[in-house]
């Protein structure tokens, strides 16, 4: 199974750092301590580094050297990523601009009042394009691991920030099923990521980037058995200030069988998180072996 166990890396002081960095001189000194810390990983993450190497060379068929060069650049990419998180989040001052394609559906989806499920992945920077989502005037609710909002807790030490989104944390009671469905008879917008999962939950299988991968069952679940509209929603970083955030076409699945439905959402998932690893390769952020089942 992939060894990802639903919590990331991340040392508390190194956040306190950056976040002092951050307040008193802001985003570029930061970026300049980055490429410091970026070389240390760069160096000596051998296991992750082989992996992310493998995911350049193997799977996107660049050549060694272009690998190497997009190795670095993908911890770069990730550092900024966390450091963005901090900015947007806490409201300290910034240049950053963005354009959203796409953002139409989002509104026509709340326009439906049915509520919407948007599926996204680590690919880019969700946080970023949640953060903006709050221009739809409807509730956000976002579902993770406990590791990853434990992380989420971590970039906002030291900072007076408040997320505009609800957090719900997947439990292994399942009652984070029923907040789910709260919040969708609410009219209220629900964003999952659909490319992890931690050893032991339920899989499907798609093929991505040429090889089959395995999928956490539970969003294409949430998908079959709400029958809401949904939509795929990505953000990158293009340069140092801007972003580029997509929301797919408006995708409902009604008329098919549960089990039909799960395999065409996923389908159709993984054909879109493809598309955008091939036009962003260095900001994919799955740090263990996505293919091995």
């Amino acid at each position: 199974m992939p060894s990802w166990q639903g919590k990331s890396r991340g040392i508390p002081l190194g956040y306190r750092i950056f976040v002092s960095i951050l307040k008193n001189w802001g985003v570029l000194p930061a970026y300049l301590l980055l490429r410091l810390v970026v070389l240390y990983y760069f160096l000596f993450s051998v296991r992750t580094s082989k992996l992310i190497f493998h995911y350049f060379h193997k799977k996107l068929h660049y050549s060694r050297l272009k690998s190497l060069g997009l190795l670095y650049k993908n911890y770069y990419r990730l550092g900024q990523t966390i450091i963005d998180k901090v900015v947007i989040m806490s409201g300290i001052d910034n240049k950053f601009t963005y354009n959203f394609d796409g953002e139409e559906n989002l509104r026509r989806i709340t326009a439906l009042k049915k509520g919407g499920l948007l599926l996204s992945a680590h690919l880019g920077n969700w946080e970023i394009a949640g953060h903006l989502l709050k221009r739809l005037d409807t509730k956000i609710n976002v579902v993770m691991y406990d590791g990853e909002h434990q992380q989420i807790k971590r970039y906002m030490e030291g900072v007076t920030g408040k997320r505009n989104m609800q957090v719900i944390v997947i439990k292994e009671d399942l009652s984070h099923i029923y907040a789910i469905s709260e919040a969708l008879k609410n009219n209220e917008l629900v964003c999952i990521h659909a490319d992890r999962f931690v050893e032991g939950n339920k899989t499907m299988t798609a093929a991505f980037l040429g090889s089959p991968a395995p999928f956490p069952a539970g969003p294409f679940v949430l998908a079959a058995t709400f029958k809401v509209p949904l939509s795929f929603v990505f953000a990158f970083k293009e340069t140092d200030f801007h972003y580029h955030l997509y929301a797919s076409d408006v995708k409902q699945y009604e008329g098919a069988g549960k089990e039909q439905m799960m395999q065409q959402v996923l389908k159709d998932f993984a054909a879109a998180m493809e598309e955008k690893a091939k036009l962003y390769p260095e900001q994919w952020f799955n740090y263990y072996n996505f293919w091995q089942a």
